[in-house]
């Protein structure tokens, strides 16, 4: 996380570009919304969802010694937290809330298909990270712990760094997939339930975001991970991207798919 793990959508009632055509992923943003709100809406998104995470694990901490229900509590918690997130946020800026995807989406954008521009792109992820770091120091506050600790919860071996690559091809997939058949209006419970479902078959528990990654840095908490292990998960978080719009050039194929999918 992935971040998030990472996530995003757009309303489901919204114009869709022709079929033919590939599909901007998360969703192309309201033509009329400010770049201005939709900074503040990543930024805010992006915050909440580490506090979520953050505040989540350290509740489940403090109420159970079982690794496993501490793991479980967090997984709902944020589940739960970003599918919410996601409807909000989604018709305002896309609710990227996630530098992987902002960057596959740019991109897609560059290579002929709807996204977000450089520029856009230059705003969202400085927010993107400012809220991840803010949502640690957040919840942080909330259980009375201090307010910036490094974490030292070491997460640098390479079955972890692979689990990244894994859990972060499997949600650009995720995205760009729905993106390309024309259904990112499932993409809250899609998304959110893939973030959970990923915590527990990835082994690094799926941070899938460099923005949350950098953010849970600052929290010597259950969710924490410490400084030195964060470039080496960004680094495999982008590479995980680079598979995930890899696989998605090779099995959505713009024109195809979408007259391959059975009516609804």
């Amino acid at each position: 996380m992935s971040a998030t793990e990472a996530a995003s959508a757009r309303p489901a009632g919204s114009a869709m570009a022709p079929a033919a055509d590939p599909q901007p992923a998360p969703g192309a943003t309201p033509p009329r919304t400010s770049l201005l709100a939709r900074a503040v809406a990543e930024l805010v998104g992006t915050a909440a969802l580490v506090a979520v995470v953050v505040g989540s694990g350290i509740q489940a901490t403090e109420l159970s010694r079982d690794v496993g229900l501490q793991l479980l509590a967090n997984s709902l918690a944020t589940v739960f937290g970003l599918g919410v997130l996601i409807v909000l946020l989604g018709p305002v800026s896309g609710a990227h809330f996630n530098p992987a995807v902002t960057l596959a989406e740019w991109w897609t954008a560059r290579r002929g298909g709807g996204g977000v521009t450089a520029r856009e792109a230059a705003v969202y992820i400085p927010a993107q990270v400012t809220g991840a770091i803010a949502g640690a120091v957040l919840a942080d506050a909330m259980f009375g712990e201090p307010l910036v600790k490094w974490s030292t919860h070491d997460r640098s071996a390479g079955n972890l760094l692979l689990g990244e690559v894994v859990a972060t091809a499997g949600l650009i997939l995720l995205i760009f997939g729905l993106a390309r058949t024309d259904r990112l209006r499932f993409a809250p419970a899609a998304v959110a339930s893939y973030i959970g479902a990923a915590y527990w078959f990835t082994s690094s528990t799926s941070f899938a975001n460099p923005a949350v990654t950098v953010g849970r840095a600052f929290t010597d908490t259950f969710a924490g991970i410490a400084p030195a292990s964060v470039p080496g998960f960004v680094g495999a978080q982008l590479a995980g991207a680079v598979v995930g719009l890899a696989l998605v050039a090779l099995i959505f194929v713009p024109g195809r798919t979408a007259q391959a999918q059975p009516a609804a």
